[in-house]
């Protein structure tokens, strides 16, 4: 499966957050046209077919990997 660009999934995280915290009245993200675009486009991008799933799917794909370990030999 191909992988989007990571700025490109990052921008589509913080949009989705954004408009998700962003409903004054509480109603769940998908209420808003936006947000369902969003959550398509998210899942699309992940290969899910739900956006909480898609959501981690991404932020595991955003986590920094750890460096791996130099190869210097100890004295």
């Amino acid at each position: 499966m191909l992988k989007p660009h990571p700025a490109v999934l990052r921008r589509l995280v913080d949009a989705y957050e954004a408009e998700a915290a962003g409903d004054p009245a509480g109603r769940p993200a998908e209420a808003s046209p936006r947000a369902r675009d969003l959550a398509y486009t998210l899942c699309v991008s992940t290969g899910t077919r739900d956006v909480r799933a898609a959501l981690h799917a991404a932020r595991a794909w955003l986590a920094p990997v750890p460096a791996a370990p130099s190869a210097v030999p100890a004295a």
